[in-house]
């Protein structure tokens, strides 16, 4: 596994971000992890996490890209962050682009904020996590309404690897069956739990057995199947 994945799980950790015990999700599924991207609250995280979107999506993407599409609400700082680390570490401009809940009819009018995009730009997506691709189908139609545009891909911070709306493969996989491009992630469960079952992390267990039983009990009934 990459060194910045490794890092990445940690900061999630350490950020509370990523926690394990019981947890209700908006599905109704039980699960026993969450994440919470809301919680990245300071610069110091912020400036971080850009830098780990911007290295994966580097990675995954290449360059060849124009605009990172973030869509409201918690892909607006999510996109922001990544445009200045993408800078920082790659010394290529990208611009941000996010869309409005509301169209704005005054001003800056409009349902964009940021970039505007334009014919012949090439679009990356990011988000936090996608657990069903709900917000694709939104997302996806607003970008194509700007122009002749291709979107070269999504990146995700985390891969939660269980069936999408369809009962067979990832969210992330039913996005490119249906939308023709690739859906990525910064890291998947199955690197999280590769870095932290039973390796002690600043003093503690993260994943102990009980936990890691209650995951392989969950991915038995949501997990996508391998091939």
């Amino acid at each position: 596994m990459e060194q910045y994945k490794q890092d990445f799980i940690e900061f999630m950790v350490d950020s509370n971000v990523l926690r394990f015990g019981d947890f209700t999700l908006k599905s109704g599924r039980k699960s026993p992890f969450f994440m919470n991207a809301g919680l990245y609250v300071t610069g110091e995280q912020l400036l971080k996490l850009g830098r780990y979107y911007a290295t994966a999506i580097h990675n995954n993407f290449g360059d060849d890209f124009d605009v990172l599409f973030g869509p409201a609400y918690k892909g607006i700082p999510l996109s922001v962050a990544t445009v200045m680390a993408y800078s920082e570490l790659y010394g290529k401009q990208i611009r941000y682009c996010s869309n409005r809940k509301e169209a704005k009819d005054h001003g800056d009018a409009g349902i964009l904020l940021g970039s505007p995009i334009k014919d012949g730009d090439k679009v990356v997506i990011i988000e936090d996590v996608t657990t069903s691709g709900k917000s694709i189908e939104e997302t996806f139609p607003i970008i194509k309404a700007q122009g002749d545009v291709t979107i070269k891909g999504l990146m995700v911070s985390l891969n939660r690897m269980e069936v999408g709306l369809g009962g067979k493969v990832s969210a992330l996989d039913e996005i490119k069956e249906k939308y023709g491009f690739e859906a990525k992630a910064i890291v998947t469960m199955a690197e999280v739990v590769e870095h932290l079952y039973n390796k002690p992390y600043k003093g503690k267990i993260v994943i102990e057995d009980n936990i890691k039983a209650a995951l392989d009990e969950y991915y038995k009934q949501y997990g996508i199947k391998a091939e």
